[in-house]
C-alpha cells in the first residue's frame, strides 16, 4: 500500500493548480517549440530541439510526481480538528527563549511547505518537535545551526 501524503485542502488545490497548467499550458507549448525545432533540419545538432526535449520530460516527469501525490493525498480539513495539543495543520505561536521573539507556524505538507509565509513543513526538525506537544511546554530542537528552544504560548486550528 503506497504511504499517504498528508496536506491541507489549499495545498491540494494548489497542486491540482500546477497540474491543469503544466498539462493545458507547459505541454502544449513545448510540443510546438519541438515542432517549430524540427523545422530546421538536422535534429542531431539542433539545440533548440534538444533543450525542448529536455523540457519536455521534466514536465512530464513533474506531472507524474504530481498525480502520484494527488492520487495519494489525504486532505486534512485543518478546521475539523480541534484539541491543544499540536498535530498536522495546527498554527503555533512560538516564543524564542533566547531572543524573545515571537513566530507564528501552521504545519503542513511538504509540498506546500514555504517558511517565508510561516507554512512549516511537517517534516522539518521545528515540526517533528513541536507534534504532541501543548501549549506551554518548552521545546528544544536541534538544527543544523545549532540547539534552539522555544516556549509554545498558542495552539490554534484556524
Amino acid at each position: 500500500m503506497e504511504k499517504r501524503v498528508p496536506m491541507t485542502l489549499r495545498g491540494f488545490e494548489q497542486l491540482q493548480h500546477e497540474i491543469q497548467h503544466l498539462k493545458n499550458v507547459e505541454r502544449p507549448a513545448v510540443i510546438k517549440a519541438i515542432s517549430d525545432a524540427r523545422e530546421h533540419g538536422d535534429l542531431s545538432e539542433n539545440a533548440e530541439y534538444h533543450a525542448a526535449k529536455e523540457r519536455q520530460g521534466f514536465i512530464e516527469g513533474r506531472l507524474g510526481e504530481l498525480e502520484g501525490k494527488v492520487g495519494r493525498a489525504e486532505i486534512i480539513d485543518v478546521t475539523q480538528v480541534a484539541g491543544d495539543e499540536i498535530k498536522f495543520g495546527a498554527t503555533v505561536t512560538l516564543k524564542d527563549e533566547d531572543t524573545d521573539e515571537i513566530a507564528l507556524y501552521q504545519i503542513v505538507g511538504s509540498d506546500e511547505a514555504d517558511i517565508r509565509n510561516q507554512l512549516l513543513s511537517i517534516t522539518s526538525p521545528l515540526a517533528r518537535a513541536l507534534i504532541g506537544k501543548k501549549k506551554g511546554e518548552n521545546v528544544e530542537v536541534v538544527t543544523p545551526n545549532g540547539s534552539k528552544a522555544y516556549h509554545i504560548q498558542k495552539v490554534q486550528y484556524i
